[in-house]
């Protein structure tokens, strides 16, 4: 996410560098106008740095604040993905192996809304982990 809004500020910032180049005037103030277009794109990418920053310090906030509080709130979405990926575990790995044997083997359903819920789980875990990376490499 952060290199797609990076790319988009040099998407607008390079076509106006290159109008700089075709300007009739001083190559002086060509290197002037260049200048301030690349602190403009700075100061950009700083702010979405800084913004993308406060969005993982409150997601932090979130947590610590739940693993603060009691044993239930702490524990309900480690509690729900473990269920969905025992279903998905049951589905995909026990029920195929366990029907060669017995016909007592059974498929547990995973509404789709479910199935979502783990992708989006997991992807948020990611990503907020990435993120994190991310921000303290570019703090460095």
């Amino acid at each position: 996410m952060l290199g797609q809004i990076f790319g988009f500020v040099k998407d607008i910032i390079n076509p106006v560098t290159k109008m700089v180049d075709e300007l009739t005037t001083t190559d002086e103030e060509k290197l002037k106008l260049k200048n301030k277009l690349q602190q403009i794109e700075n100061d950009l990418a700083v702010s979405v740095m800084k913004h993308e920053e406060e969005q993982i310090k409150a997601q932090r906030d979130i947590i610590v604040a739940e693993i603060q509080s009691g044993w239930l709130t702490r524990n309900w979405r480690p509690i729900l993905m473990i269920s969905i990926t025992a279903i998905v575990v049951n589905n995909y790995i026990l029920y195929p192996y366990l029907s060669m044997f017995t016909e007592k083997a059974i498929i547990l359903e995973l509404p789709d809304k479910l199935w979502n819920l783990m992708t989006i789980g997991v992807g948020g875990y990611i990503a907020s982990r990435g993120g994190e990376k991310i921000i303290e490499k570019l703090k460095k």
